[in-house]
């Protein structure tokens, strides 16, 4: 025990130095344990693999830009801790649940995939809630947005005004757009 607490010490030590040889001792010593840890946390092995990668170069850095490191398997752990708390921030801000996806693709999962799984939820969510809209704000909603018609168009189509036609298209998507964030809430 005392034996490793030295050679970590040493190793630190050298890294302070930016000693690439330290490096290669710290990857050496830590690389399956923190590769274990991210794995279990991530279950897909080229994520383990990329989270791996960026924990050591965090760590890397932290060490050789000079701050203090007490304990270097603490350190390590708790950076692979944070990056994986990281990974999965960034995946929610995407706001869509790909884990089937992910499971049944993970090789070929890129990010066209990921916008086209995007866009049909939200087409979708959005085509739910068109039907909980009253008939003319369903329709005015649908000529303009998903036909791309103009409000001209609109105004000939509906025979109405310009002027209550853009009234009823803002009524519209104010009320999808409550019933929109109803659903998140």
């Amino acid at each position: 025990m005392k034996a490793d607490f030295l050679k970590e010490k040493y190793i630190l030590l050298k890294a302070k130095n930016k000693d690439p040889e330290a490096y290669s001792q710290v990857y050496d010593l830590y690389v399956d344990k923190i590769y274990r840890f991210i794995f279990f946390k991530v279950s897909t092995q080229e994520e383990a693999q990329d989270l791996t990668s960026e924990v050591f170069l965090k760590v890397w850095q932290y060490i050789i830009d000079g701050k203090e490191v007490k304990n270097l398997n603490a350190l390590l752990y708790k950076v692979a801790r944070n990056t994986v708390i990281d990974f999965y921030r960034q995946a929610r801000q995407k706001d869509v649940s790909l884990d089937d996806q992910i499971e049944s693709h993970p090789k070929d999962l890129s990010d066209d995939l990921i916008k086209k799984v995007e866009a049909k939820i939200q087409l979708e969510t959005i085509e739910d809630k068109l039907k909980e809209l009253k008939d003319e704000y369903r329709e005015i909603i649908i000529l303009r947005y998903i036909e791309g018609l103009t409000i001209t168009e609109i105004s000939e189509i509906t025979e109405k005004k310009k002027g209550n036609v853009r009234v009823i298209l803002y009524r519209a998507v104010n009320t999808l757009k409550d019933l929109l964030d109803e659903k998140q809430s």
